[in-house]
């Protein structure tokens, strides 16, 4: 019978790889999670709203209109999703043909993008970005955009922490033009808050930006994130996305967290994880178990580690849950470490500490 069932699984399912999300992998005994860039802070909210029995608006305009002010946007431009997640399936939903259009994505970066190309049956474009660098290669970039609709760009990337350069953008915009659209993922800009490029929407019909409430917000489990782009573009996701994609809770709370004074106090969040990582990045640089630490300008940062199977299973086994990155492209031997807490980050660096002392490199 089980067999009579996969007989009916589409092709491309059947050989598709899901995403291994944090949760998806587990964390053993986690006591410490800096796995998932998520906040190490809990936020605490209460429901305005009391009654459930009513369907929700498709797009809440209290919650449209709260975060085109956060963007200062006008509320056409702006499209709320489960997560940035959802923008990204709306898209190759929307713009893709199966079999016969193609997307972009340079790793390493979020695996997501050619996840939801597959589950789609869209072609996939491999350009990695520059060994250790991490710019685009946009020589490769441009020679590859036949069939091309969708460009995905994750800035700052993860898991490498980089920023992309805008005069790089900026080309990558000009060479797309009336051929694809630049999707960029901004799901962390907010610690880099300089560097988004959402005062390039006025110029580029075919820019894209994708944001969430996960990150900087401190709101993972809520699933709210939000699509940037002209009116057009917007219309047209409209048509494809699901009829109630945000529930009454999560409008009530995400728009309580764009008042003023949380958007006050999200913004004293970043400004302490930045230094945590600035502490951090300092202090793995003392180690003798560390090969690298690369730059970062998100709540993250891409260690490269010497013995660094042993150390990840070794923190594993205490408690501290990190994010192997082994497996990924030019990422031998890397592990990607969330921000903490101060106090968090303090009982990595004495466990790595201890390690270093017991094991010559």
């Amino acid at each position: 019978m089980i067999n009579n069932v996969l007989k009916l699984v589409r092709y491309n399912i059947k050989k598709l790889r899901p995403y291994q999300s944090a949760r998806r992998i587990g964390g053993g005994n986690g006591l410490i999670w800096l796995n998932a860039n998520e906040s190490p802070l809990s936020i605490p909210f209460k429901l305005k709203k009391k009654s459930f029995n009513r369907y929700p608006e498709c797009q809440p305009i209290d919650l449209i209109s709260s975060y085109a002010k956060y963007v200062n946007l006008s509320f056409e431009q702006v499209l709320a999703t489960r997560g940035a997640d959802e923008g990204i399936e709306l898209l190759i939903k929307a713009f893709c043909e199966p079999e016969k259009d193609a997307i972009i994505y340079c790793p390493p970066t979020y695996d997501m993008y050619q996840v939801n190309a597959n589950m789609a049956n869209v072609k996939i474009k491999e350009i990695p970005t520059i060994k250790n660098t991490w710019e685009l290669d946009l020589l490769s970039i441009q020679s590859n955009l036949k069939t091309v609709k969708l460009v995905y760009i994750c800035n700052p990337n993860n898991p490498t922490g980089n920023i992309i350069l805008k005069k790089d953008l900026l080309f990558l915009l000009k060479i797309t033009l009336g051929r694809a659209l630049v999707v960029i993922d901004e799901a962390y800009i907010e610690f880099s808050p300089e560097d988004s490029m959402v005062s390039f929407l006025k110029d580029y019909s075919h820019l894209v930006i994708l944001r969430t409430l996960s990150k900087a917000f401190g709101l993972a489990g809520i699933r709210c994130g939000f699509t940037l782009a002209n009116k057009v573009i917007i219309e047209i996701l409209n048509k494809v996305i699901t009829p109630y994609p945000i529930s009454i809770p999560v409008m009530d709370i995400a728009v309580q967290s764009l008042q003023k004074n949380y958007i006050t106090l999200m913004k004293d969040r970043v400004s302490e994880l930045n230094l945590n990582r600035i502490w951090l990045i300092n202090q793995l640089n003392e180690l003798d178990c560390i090969d690298k630490v690369f730059e970062s300008h998100a709540n993250y940062i891409l260690v490269k580690f010497f013995m660094f199977e042993k150390i990840f299973q070794m923190l594993w086994n205490k408690g501290i849950i990190l994010r192997n990155q082994n497996n990924k492209m030019n990422l031998k031997e890397c592990i990607r470490i969330s921000i903490g807490t101060r106090s968090e980050c303090f009982s990595l660096i004495q466990e790595l500490k201890n390690f270093s002392k017991n094991n010559i490199f």
